[in-house]
């Protein structure tokens, strides 16, 4: 049987690809390339260049594969671009998502992986945040990601044969160790990304959006996880479901928190490189802090951070950018 990864030719889907062919596991992937890229679809993949929200493409590849579980991380994936166009997230990540589910119960798929975001919580506060805490999103991209949980939630509830299971990471960063994914979208708001391209030379510097906010130095406070544990949870949770885990959904985080500064800091002390930083204004739905309390996932996973520390994040990060940089002057 196969596992269906939407969005695999982006960052997270790429790795998350990576790790199901290392378990040899039959991989099929459907990307439209509006952020992903051909070239970062794994060989031994089975590759459709097309969109999940394409009726006639899901039929297609539903039908001529034996699904057996989708993994679903397709979908737009910056904040503020979602306040100034929330029809645009709602349609792509919710409606589309409403779609993608709909064929995957017709087919008989039995398992349902969501790529969701700890964006669904808003700004809980300064305590590591629980799987308990209340739905509270402050942006529309939040507010997206909570409509397709909530869609798999009643889906899965009147469906015993379908079960889902939702992780809501944090903020992802990295690359693969061996250098053969990483991010390579041409726009990110992504602090380390951005840090990297800014230590590499592809930015001339690195702007703060906002220092006045109720954290220790003033800047947003945020938990990294690293992009090869995610695929590794990701997988934690396939495995869960084959073994016929109840639907559910746990946090995937770290459990440290790290200030705009600091990571800044990090960044330049790894790549030796003191590069500009400037204020900018605040952006339009930005908590001030969010922490995961992993505890869930940790217990009902087994899954732990290989890659924990944010110098290992940074440094494949920064190795990443150079190796990205050597292929596109290479193109």
């Amino acid at each position: 049987m196969s596992v269906l990864v939407t969005g695999g030719a982006g960052y997270i889907g790429s790795h998350m690809v990576l790790e199901l062919l290392a378990r040899n596991e039959d991989v099929v992937v459907i990307d439209n390339l509006c952020t992903g890229n051909a070239w970062a679809v794994p060989a031994g993949a089975t590759f459709y260049r097309a969109d999940i929200g394409d009726a006639q493409a899901l039929e297609t590849i539903f039908s001529a594969h034996d699904i057996e579980a989708v993994i679903h991380f397709a979908g737009l994936i910056v904040v503020p671009d979602s306040v100034e166009r929330p029809l645009d997230y709602y349609g792509e990540n919710t409606c589309k998502s409403r779609v993608l589910i709909a064929h995957a119960l017709a087919a008989g798929v039995r398992h349902f992986i969501f790529s969701s975001s700890a964006a669904v919580y808003g700004a809980p506060g300064l305590e590591p945040v629980v799987e308990t805490a209340p739905f509270a999103p402050e942006s529309p991209y939040g507010a997206s990601k909570m409509m397709t949980e909530l869609m798999l939630r009643d889906v899965s509830a009147v469906n015993p044969e379908f079960r889902s299971f939702c992780l809501r990471y944090f903020n992802v960063a990295g690359a693969d160790p061996k250098m053969r994914a990483g991010q390579s979208s041409g726009r990110s708001t992504h602090l380390i990304k951005i840090a990297a391209e800014a230590a590499t030379g592809k930015r001339d510097r690195v702007q703060v959006f906002g220092d006045d906010f109720e954290t220790p130095d003033g800047t947003c406070v945020r938990d990294y996880v690293h992009v090869t544990d995610l695929a590794r949870a990701h997988f934690g949770a396939l495995d869960y479901l084959r073994r016929g885990g109840a639907s559910m959904a746990v946090n995937c985080g770290s459990g440290s928190g790290y200030s705009v500064r600091e990571v800044i800091a990090a960044v330049k002390a790894v790549s030796g490189v003191d590069f500009p930083v400037e204020r900018a204004p605040r952006r339009a739905g930005d908590a001030a802090m969010i922490v995961a309390d992993s505890t869930l996932a940790r217990d009902v996973l087994g899954w732990a951070p290989e890659y924990g520390d944010l110098e290992t994040i940074i440094t494949h990060a920064i190795e990443w950018e150079r190796r990205l940089a050597a292929r596109q002057s290479r193109a």
